[in-house]
């Protein structure tokens, strides 16, 4: 049995590797996939979801992100005491996962100009700056797709090899549907991993990693998982 810290941190640069190299082949220039648009972005970040968990769910749960462990730490499915490190394995392999795809990329960031650029293929930020509506749109967004991660791990909902399908079908509902204002954090690992890494690869110009807005999708994600957790209780 692999250890479940290694599993996550496996899982989540899993997640990183696919989610934001989905976000590189829209948006870098020279790319086969340049300006394949949000339906590809949204759609790639899904699949990226489905061969994470399905990687390691056996080893570790695959929460691979922080509000998860959390919401199942406060509804009584997860011990506290794993949390912290599981947070920590979470956001090394978040980080790892983006170096993974700046390698792949790496001559196609020298061809992009655009700083703004560089920085959406790592991390979020929002369509429209308005750090309390950011904030109230990752908030609700998060909770929504905790009640419902909540829901579909019961185990009389167990689809056996397939369990990673419907947290990827999740994910993919709540990109289309509530990820245009922020780019759909949902998961502080997710944004902080990769900003990380923006911040310390060199990618030529590439501008300030935008840490005034970094606390939107660290915040908004840890408390949708409580709010996320007072509806399941109310719930069940």
């Amino acid at each position: 049995m692999m250890n479940p810290y290694l599993a996550e941190f496996i899982g989540t640069a899993i997640l990183l590797a696919f989610g934001n190299g989905v976000v590189a082949n829209v948006l870098l220039k020279e790319s086969k996939g340049n300006n394949g648009g949000w339906i590809v972005i949204t759609f790639g970040w899904a699949m990226a979801v489905f061969l994470g968990v399905f990687a390691v769910s056996k080893f570790s749960g695959a929460h691979l992100n922080p509000a998860v462990s959390i919401v199942l730490a406060l509804t009584g499915k997860f011990p506290w005491a794993d949390v912290p490190l599981y947070i920590l394995a979470q956001v090394a392999g978040a980080f790892s996962g983006a170096v993974i795809m700046w390698i792949c990329y790496k001559d196609h960031f020298k061809a992009t100009e655009n700083e703004g650029l560089k920085l959406a293929v790592f991390a979020t930020g929002p369509a429209i700056r308005n750090p309390v509506s950011n904030l109230l749109t990752e908030t609700v967004a998060t909770a929504i797709f905790l009640v419902l991660v909540l829901l579909i791990i019961a185990p009389t909902n167990s689809l056996g090899a397939l369990d990673a399908l419907p947290v990827a079908l999740l994910v993919l509902g709540v990109g289309l549907s509530l990820g245009g204002p922020t780019g759909y954090a949902i998961n502080p690992a997710r944004d902080l991993g990769p900003r990380i890494a923006h911040f310390l690869l060199p990618l030529g110009r590439k501008g300030n990693s935008d840490w005034a807005y970094s606390w939107v999708p660290l915040l908004g994600p840890i408390l949708g998982s409580f709010i996320a957790a007072a509806i399941y209780h109310l719930l069940m």
